[in-house]
């Protein structure tokens, strides 16, 4: 599947430690092959189909087009992302 990053999302990882960037990438790389792994919850309440994954205390905000795209939405702290 190919993945593309929201404007937000690409800033995060331009921005967070290089730890955090390696963990959240290969979250993003596992995606791509099985984008819906069983640790995935759907937001209710958002535009479209916006689903989550955790990876320690962040979370990845993500959209799944038609099994050809994986739209990251947004990447950031828990309590932050909403």
């Amino acid at each position: 599947m190919k993945i593309k990053f929201s404007k937000r999302a690409e800033k995060f990882l331009r921005n967070c430690e290089k730890e955090i960037y390696l963990r959240v990438i290969k979250k993003i790389n596992e995606l791509s092959e099985n984008c819906f792994p069983q640790d995935t919850k759907r937001i209710q309440g958002e535009k479209g189909q916006v689903f989550r994954v955790r990876i320690g205390d962040y979370w990845i905000l993500y959209e799944v087009h038609s099994n050809e795209l994986i739209q990251i939405v947004h990447i950031d702290k828990r309590g932050r992302i909403y």
